[in-house]
């Protein structure tokens, strides 16, 4: 069965289209997992998307990140299940929700509906899941969505609800009112892994502030100072209840400078950033002096006697505490606080007995309590309050402050930290365990396990759990309204058997599952569930154990056991604080090791600036653009081999153009050779063809290459290195095509076995070899164009073969074709074939135009097979013969002076003498010793002296007639005298050339026929006419012209230049 032809210019997008078709119909994905049943498990867990909008471009590179290993560790017979999964709950899908009802504030929900709005959640959740399926399919990432993890499914929710449940009896959940990180868009706190992932750079307030003592030895009746304080949030100002000073710091009684006549107490060491120049210390002042005094706040609209303190004494609002968190790295080394407001702020205002205040709504607006600024969001109120410290003579100075401040990962919201009561899992428990295990986990890079991700370890606080939203997994919570008793539920039918009715039809969201109350067994008053759902996170963690609804569903446990924990996981480099984290405290908290053992992470996508794509800045591309118009096998080799995975990857038009060309259309382009050039020979690969020992050096250094890159490359993915794996692919590609194939074109054509080179069965062997290896190596990579060829190169000349190239095992190095001595030789023959071209380029003498005799010169390890090469150099060179030369020798002479610095540093007061040696000795005997041959010495004073070759100064001088070049212990020298046969014989190739041109300008196929007529027009020197008489054989064969002829030609035949004169070419 001979081959299909295939188009010189290919369709990319199309061919993927139709490599798409075929593995529907074939089944191709399910059969390949199938086939390997009873191999070794490659566990995986695909991290699930948050299905809130269209996937774009940074869901490829994880998605295809997540698609190359599992297909490599298949064709290597490893059995790699892979369920896709669906992150459904959260804020990222309530936000989009609220967009699109036009809502901005949370309450409108609540107005809206509840259950009306998390069911338009589920509907926008699915919606998006069908955008997702369609890309996932068509970028080629093989994941099984039919049978797809949902995270909002009952089953799931009822595996997270039992985990929940086991952590509530193992004493781990517990609810405590605490400072939290709050997003007052969302209205809900948020856990610190997720406030990990918002921090950006932003430019703040910066002011100064008295706050004047009221009491103690610095108030009125002493010096009447005040205390300098220093804030880059104003609106903090309004609830702050007390100014904290440390026993670590040196505190002064300053005046001058911005504070003007005014006395103010701060740190010693921030008097000049504070006060700036003409500021006076006068005295230190002892932390005692300030500790209990009482101060004037510069806003009192609550105090004793409001509804935050109705009964308080003014002895404990606004006065001075002593706490050791204050520090002097910036500020004045004195700190208000506003006790709901801070996390040390709480903690102080505990050890205190200070009231906390919270004249802030969940909304982050003042209430009414705020007097001018009721209403306002906080920051807003800002520049007001500013205004007002400027108006009382409270302000002493003002500025702006750049520092990194926390918004909200989804909504972008300014975040603030609030006092409210939150659940929180007690993971600081697990902090040393969470060490441990992260020490024994594969990172990529590995510098993640110490640094980014181990210090977020190190620093572990407790996972704040609940959310006061509405779309997401309910905390399985009931609490009695009499005596306060809580039950845990982890299952619909155990919440059934608590509710004494049948509950398994249940919708187990809000506010179905809010309707369902329980008797309390202690007391019998009546259980409602707790309001909050959890962290989204929480449920992405959960998968390794919900994905399969265990323990509840059948089979549950042993599929679990036998996928946890994951062999590879991978996700952007941000997941440190998302669900990496959460993967590995879920896992350890239920099971107490880490659900991972390698964990690779990817970089960001940027645009082809290395901006970050935003829709603002018009950067942001569509994937599925980009695959219509290059194709996912150009976007899926520039994210997986374009540089290391967690580096930032730079997309777009240039970088996609440059791998098609570069790699996809330079393979195409050998497989459109090979199938071209097969069909017009009828070769097919069942025709026998010699042994690889016996074929060609071309044909035998090609195989051992492809040994060598197919042993790297299997050893690469191994390692789960594709970059690595893929510049090896590339690099193969690239030789084959412009080394391989250039250097044996000719041979295709050659179809007489005993004819000079007519080997054409042995290359037509050698190339089917090569390309359907190269098919096969790189499926997990690129595995639609290798699909294509694999269809058309196996799959057609044995309808027996495997249905789909990922259904072949993976190749492994040929060593019976291994040969490294022959490997470096033809190493040196590029090197010197590269030399060549430079000398005949710098001699002004073209490749066509043959030369006599090159003289070559290759390190002495070389020499025992750098004979199997000469031929291809001088092919490649269009030279007659290849003469070896000794190392460094050949024609020319060498002039070698002394290089004095180097000698300076090693002789010292010797240097003169030895450098009089060196001008004395025999260049060309110093000069072949710096080669190797002999050794690098001379005669100075009578004493033989050890010479380094950075001693000496060496240049070459040609001999009149020659070109060399040289690279190191490579050279070349080229005889470039062209005598009257040579010169003749260059007309004939150049001949050759100008007719070939014609012919693809006039359309002819590659095995048409023609008749050539040739008038020579102008021939000053004679040379035409007697080379068409010496090469009109050669000429003929060369054009596959069955009739050359010289005489009149129409008077439409092309007249072009050749040599001295010119001739018209007439093809018929």
């Amino acid at each position: 069965m001979t081959f299909e032809p295939v188009p010189q210019r290919p369709d990319l997008p199309a061919l993927e289209e139709q490599v798409l078709e075929l593995w529907r119909d074939g089944e191709v994905f399910r059969r390949t997992v199938a086939g390997t049943e009873g191999g070794a498990p490659f566990r995986f867990y695909d991290g699930p998307p948050t299905a809130n909008g269209r996937p774009g471009v940074h869901h490829v590179e994880a998605r295809v990140f997540k698609d190359v290993f599992p297909r490599y560790r298949t064709m290597k017979g490893e059995h790699a299940l892979r369920k896709a999964g669906w992150d459904c709950h959260g804020i990222p899908v309530e936000l989009e929700v609220e967009r699109e009802l036009g809502f901005t504030r949370k309450r409108q929900i609540e107005e809206y509906g509840v259950a009306e709005f998390n069911a338009r959640c589920r509907a926008s959740v699915t919606r998006y899941v069908r955008e997702f399926e369609e890309l996932t399919e068509r970028t080629g990432y093989w994941v099984d969505t039919a049978d797809a993890y949902w995270t909002m499914s009952p089953e799931y929710v009822q595996s997270v609800w039992w985990s929940l449940k086991t952590l509530w009896e193992r004493g781990l959940i517990y609810q405590d009112r605490r400072v939290v990180p709050y997003c007052p868009r969302c209205g809900t706190a948020l856990s610190d892994h997720e406030v990990a992932q918002g921090y950006r750079e932003v430019d703040d307030p910066s002011i100064y502030v008295r706050f004047p003592l009221l009491s103690g030895p610095l108030g009125p009746e002493g010096e009447n100072a005040s205390l300098l304080v220093w804030t880059t949030m104003p609106w903090t100002l309004v609830p702050a209840t007390a100014a904290v000073v440390s026993e670590d710091i040196r505190y002064v009684l300053a005046r001058g400078g911005r504070a003007g006549g005014h006395l103010v107490v701060l740190a010693a060491d921030r008097v000049e950033a504070a006060l700036g120049e003409g500021a006076e210390i006068l005295r230190e002042v002892a932390v005692a002096e300030l500790a209990g005094s009482r101060y004037q706040a510069p806003f009192d609209f609550v105090g004793p006697g409001s509804a935050d303190d109705p009964e308080g004494d003014p002895a404990s609002w606004r006065i001075v505490v002593v706490d050791d968190f204050v520090e002097t790295g910036q500020g004045t080394g004195i700190v208000h606080t506003g006790a709901a407001f801070g996390e040390d702020d709480f903690r102080v205002a505990k050890d205190n007995g200070l009231p906390v205040v919270v004249p802030v709504t969940s909304e982050g607006r003042f209430d009414e309590r705020a007097g001018p600024y009721a209403g306002m969001f906080i920051r807003d109120a800002d520049a007001l309050i500013i205004d007002s410290l400027r108006e009382n003579d409270l302000l002493t100075g003002e500025g702006t402050y750049r520092h990194t401040f926390p918004f909200c990962w989804r909504c972008d919201s300014p975040l603030f930290y609030y006092a409210k009561p939150s659940w929180f899992i007690a993971t600081t428990r697990f902090r040393e365990t969470f060490l441990a295990d992260n020490a024994e986990v594969d990172w990529r890079p590995a510098h993640i396990r110490d640094g980014r991700y181990g210090d977020w370890l190190a620093n572990n606080v407790d996972w704040a759990l609940s959310r006061e939203r509405y779309w997401g997994t309910p905390l399985p919570l009931w609490r009695c309204d009499g005596c306060d008793e809580i039950a845990a539920v982890g299952s619909l039918a155990e919440l059934g058997e608590l509710a004494g009715r049948d509950l398994s039809a249940l919708d187990p969201h809000r506010p179905y599952v809010d309707d369902i109350t329980l008797g309390c067994r202690g007391c019998g008053g009546t259980m409602t569930r707790v309001p909050e759902v959890i962290d989204a996170w929480y449920d992405s963690g959960a998968m390794p154990f919900a994905q399969f609804g265990y323990p509840h569903a059948p089979g549950s446990e042993e599929r679990f056991a036998a996928a946890y924990p994951a062999d590879y996981i991978c996700e952007a480099i941000d997941q440190t604080r998302g669900w990496f984290y959460s993967l590995q405290a879920v896992g350890t908290l239920l099971f107490g090791h880490t659900a991972y053992v390698r964990s690779l992470c990817l970089g960001h996508i940027v645009d082809e600036d290395g901006r970050k794509m935003s829709k603002s800045a018009g950067n942001v591309l569509d994937p599925w653009d980009l695959v219509g118009r290059y194709g996912a096998d150009a976007l899926r080799w520039v994210l997986l081999v374009e540089g290391n995975p967690w580096q930032s990857r730079r997309v777009g038009d240039k970088a996609l153009e440059e791998a098609t060309r570069k790699v996809l259309l330079t393979l195409w382009n050998t497989y459109y050779f090979f199938v071209t050039y097969a069909r017009l020979d009828g070769w097919t690969p069942d025709r026998a063809a010699p042994p690889p020992a016996e074929r060609p050096v071309l044909d035998r250094y090609v195989l051992a290459e492809l040994a060598d890159v197919t042993a790297a490359v299997d050893a690469a993915l191994a390692d789960f290195d594709v970059t690595a794996a893929g510049r090896r692919l590339s690099g193969f590609v690239s030789d084959l095509s412009n080394w391989y194939l250039r250097c044996s074109r000719d041979r295709f054509w050659n179809t007489d076995p005993d004819a000079p080179g007519g080997d054409s069965g042995a290359a037509f062997a050698t190339l089917h070899t090569c390309l359907v290896t190269l098919a096969r190596l790189l499926a997990p990579v690129t595995p639609f164009l290798a699909e294509t060829l694999y269809q058309n190169l196996a799959r057609s000349a044995d309808p027996g073969a495997p249905a789909s190239v990922h259904m072949t095992p993976f190749p492994a190095g040929d060593t019976s074709v291994a040969d490294d001595g022959l490997r470096a030789a033809v190493e040196a023959a590029r090197r010197l074939v590269t030399l060549g071209r430079e000398a005949r380029s710098n001699a002004g003498i073209g490749v066509r135009q043959p030369l006599r005799r090159a003289i070559v010169a290759v390190p002495g390890g070389l020499q025992d097979r750098f004979g199997e090469v000469k031929p291809v150099i001088a092919a490649e060179l269009n030279v007659k013969e290849i003469q070896s030369a000794g190392a460094g020798s050949g024609p020319v002479s060498h002039a070698v002076k002394p290089n004095f610095r180097a000698l300076g540093a090693t002789f010292g007061k010797r240097t003169k003498a030895v450098a009089e040696a060196i001008r004395a000795a025999d260049p060309e005997v110093l000069a072949a010793a710096m080669d190797g041959d002999g050794p690098l010495e001379v005669v100075a004073d009578g004493e033989t002296v050890a010479l380094e070759p950075d001693h000496l100064q060496v240049s070459e001088v040609p001999v009149v007639g020659w070109q060399v070049n040289r690279d190191g212990p490579y050279s070349i020298a080229l005889d470039v005298a062209v005598d009257p046969g040579l010169r003749r014989e260059g007309l004939a190739r150049e001949l050759i050339r100008l007719v070939n041109d014609l012919r693809k300008r006039h359309g002819f196929g590659f095995a048409d026929r023609v008749a050539v007529l040739l008038a020579v027009k102008d021939d000053p020197e004679g040379d035409i006419a007697v080379m068409l008489t010496e090469h009109a054989p050669a000429i003929a064969r060369n054009v596959l012209a069955d009739e050359l002829s010289v005489g009149p030609v129409a008077d439409s035949a092309e007249q072009v230049p050749l040599g001295a004169g010119h001739i018209a070419i007439d093809l018929r």
